[in-house]
């Protein structure tokens, strides 16, 4: 490769100058699924780093500023922190027209072809490579577990699925997780199944290798873990039973005490929270409630009865300990392989902020998730099938409690406006981004707001 000059750390990519490198990935990353400020003008873009992973491939880390309205929940910074992963070459190859991001006119890479490394089968090879020989490279740090072994020579593929970041799975053997929007810190996806792996809990598969950075601050970039190639998701599943009409109750109920069985890991693994605040609990929900009804004009007819959801939270017992969770339970979250159910995504909800998603929660939040998903599944075909979601919902509710020792059905005060809490959090994520789909968690609204869950 010719013309590989890196721009020096921290300068700032002249995003206003047709034809720069900062040009093309300005109008670049609002299009990619995992760009997380869609609903905010790109005004600027800053170099953070470059490091040459090998040669025709740059590793990237951008800083995005933007400017609009917060997001319910809490003030987000400005802009957002990316990781990049950009091949370069003088000439593309016609097969990696999907993954072509521009070509660069000015400045150090001019007269080159620029496109997302990711997508190109060689760079997914030469990265896996760096992950297999550990060590330093500037900035970046490559780790593993040197109890596993990871073969040269496994086929790349790309997963097509992925939303918040991009997956590549390794001859079915081996999946690497590459973030793309990155916060300081240990990502809960590597801290967490590090944790339960040293717990001997096989429902999360283990991390094998890993990389991070230390510029411009410490923060988890990839996880390598082992591939389930006979797996199939829960959400998948779910609709398959639904599509034939098959009953879902006995597969709800193990999953219910995998879930169970992940929680005691997770609590024995991690330090106690401290004893529930239900009144500031409440009123947290209450803000998000009140903002997202702000946005939402669907919503504020319903807003009083919901309300009271949260007031009955705040005068409950405060349920189990605060521990770890997931963050993000849901269908998609779960796998099935062989006999056995797995949990997998520990990243939490994406938008909230890296300290919050790695502190202490109730972990009723995430047997709220799970039930709003059952809720979900069963309105993707018409007739919708309330009574399969209702039978779901309780068999996933007495198989936790078979294993966890307690019923979250007797805790009805915490579920109700926990689960409420995740609906209003839906009803905003579908009226940005998948308006189609609104009246989905709508109808979840209108039954904890006029019966009361």
């Amino acid at each position: 490769m010719q013309k590989t000059a890196p721009l020096s750390p921290g300068s700032v990519v002249g995003v206003r100058s047709t034809g720069t490198l900062g040009a093309l990935l300005r109008d670049w990353l609002p299009r990619q699924r995992w760009f997380a400020g869609k609903d905010r003008p790109l005004n600027d873009l800053r170099l953070l780093s470059m490091t040459e992973l090998y040669p025709g491939c740059l590793h990237l880390l951008v800083q995005t500023g933007q400017s609009g309205v917060p997001s319910p929940g809490g003030t987000p910074p400005p802009g957002d922190c990316y990781q990049l992963l950009l091949g370069i070459q003088e000439h593309l190859s016609p097969r990696l027209g999907r993954a072509l991001i521009g070509r660069v006119e000015e400045g150090a890479l001019a007269g080159l072809t620029v496109h997302d490394a990711l997508q190109d089968p060689r760079s997914a090879h030469l990265l896996l490579e760096r992950m297999r020989h550990p060590g330093p490279l500037g900035p970046l740090s490559f780790e593993s577990d040197p109890s596993v072994h990871v073969p040269a020579g496994l086929a790349p593929r790309l997963l097509e699925a992925e939303q918040s970041n991009t997956s590549l799975v390794y001859g079915d053997a081996f999946i690497l997780k590459v973030f793309r929007r990155i916060q300081p810190g240990v990502n809960p996806d590597l801290e967490v199944p590090v944790a339960l792996a040293g717990q001997g809990c096989g429902r999360v598969p283990a991390p094998v290798a890993w990389y991070r950075t230390t510029h411009p601050q410490e923060a988890t970039l990839g996880v390598l873990q082992p591939f389930l190639p006979d797996a199939s998701d829960g959400w998948t599943l779910a609709l398959d039973a639904l599509a034939r009409g098959e009953d879902f109750t006995a597969q709800a109920h193990a999953l219910g005490g995998a879930t169970a069985e992940v929680h005691l890991a997770l609590a024995a693994a991690f330090p106690a929270g401290p004893l529930g605040d239900n009144a500031r609990t409440a009123a947290g929900m209450t803000e998000r409630l009140e903002a997202a009804a702000h946005h939402v004009p669907a919503l504020r007819p319903y807003v009083p009865g919901l309300t009271t959801a949260f007031g009955a939270l705040a005068s409950c017992d405060p349920g189990p300990p605060a521990q770890r969770i997931h963050g993000d339970l849901h269908l998609g979250q779960v796998l099935h392989a062989g006999r056995e159910w797995f949990v997998i995504d520990f990243e939490g909800e994406p938008s909230r902020p890296l300290a919050e998603r790695r502190s202490a929660h109730s972990p009723v939040r995430d047997i709220a998730g799970m039930l709003r998903s059952f809720d979900y599944a069963a309105r993707q075909r018409r007739p919708w099938r309330p009574e399969w979601a209702r039978r779901c919902r309780e068999a996933f509710c007495a198989g936790y409690a078979d294993r966890a020792g307690w019923d979250p059905r007797k805790k009805h005060a915490l579920l109700r406006a926990y689960e409420t809490d995740r609906a209003v959090y839906e009803v905003l994520y579908e009226a940005r981004h998948r308006p189609d789909w609104l009246p989905v968690p709508m109808a979840a609204i209108e039954r904890l707001a006029v019966r009361g869950g």
